[in-house]
């Protein structure tokens, strides 16, 4: 899991149900992994009463030897549909998390990449939360999570979050330009259903992500499976889970990407 900047004081954790942090794993010889049915994200229906579009590749890339192929990415549902003569991309998801966790590929580390900044907005375009966040040593996925010292998400409002960068541009890092970039998206609250709620407190930690999936609360599901991966990284059934989700969500070249500690 990823840190905010020290100056911030704040230490950010993934939370997740301690039930969730068992894996199917502890069942069987690692060399036995039974690899489940992978779960498939189905996303909720859009709200009807806002457009959350987005966007969830960066535009900034450098190529040759020094440089990185794939750009800054927000680990999200991102969802094309036509609106009038065009096309616009949603990038929306629910969770059921008062303070849910972000995920984002970085495709730099320091000193290549200067500065990561997180930001929440109300839909209103009020900013909720604001923060610098700690550079990764390398190259890969982190997790950035609302922090609990904040006022919690309030149920069924849209929020607005964003993941600003500036990255040196090209190989000579003290005369190259630095290159801003960001991804944005959407994120809403909401209530699980009561048959939902029971079956989460007996759900084992599978169940308890293919629940998530099922009822379309992708901030959920991606927090849960990191989790276990981050506990667990040579966990083969565990890995096949995380490709299955992300492939689920048009994440394909994700799955190759290491998840940072």
């Amino acid at each position: 899991m990823h840190k905010l900047a020290p100056t911030y004081a704040i230490v950010l954790t993934l939370f997740v149900p301690t039930a969730a942090i068992a894996t199917h794993s502890n069942r069987h010889n690692s060399t036995h992994q039974q690899v489940s049915v992978q779960p498939r994200y189905t996303p909720p229906p859009f709200p009807a009463s806002s457009t959350p579009t987005g966007r969830a590749r960066g535009a900034a890339g450098r190529g040759g030897n020094c440089g990185f192929k794939l750009p800054l990415t927000a680990l999200a549902p991102a969802l094309e549909k036509t609106v009038g003569t065009g096309k616009a991309t949603y990038v929306w998801g629910q969770t059921i998390a008062e303070y849910p966790t972000f995920w984002f590929y970085i495709p730099a580390a320091s000193p290549s990449l200067r500065s990561v900044e997180f930001v929440l907005q109300d839909d209103r375009d009020n900013d909720v939360y604001r923060s610098a966040v700690e550079l990764p040593a390398k190259p890969g996925i982190i997790g950035v999570r609302l922090p609990s010292n904040q006022p919690p998400l309030n149920l069924n409002q849209n929020y607005h979050w964003f993941l600003k960068t500036e990255m040196v541009a090209g190989c000579d890092r003290q005369n190259s330009p630095i290159v801003k970039d960001s991804v944005e998206g959407w994120v809403q609250r909401v209530l699980p259903t009561a048959t939902t709620a029971q079956q989460l407190k007996t759900a084992t930690p599978q169940q308890r992500i293919d629940l998530y999936t099922q009822q379309g609360l992708w901030y959920d599901a991606i927090a849960a499976l990191a989790e276990q991966r981050l506990l667990q990284p040579e966990n083969t059934a565990l890995k096949a889970n995380w490709n299955g989700l992300l492939q689920s969500a048009n994440l394909s070249d994700m799955t190759s990407q290491p998840l940072l500690p």
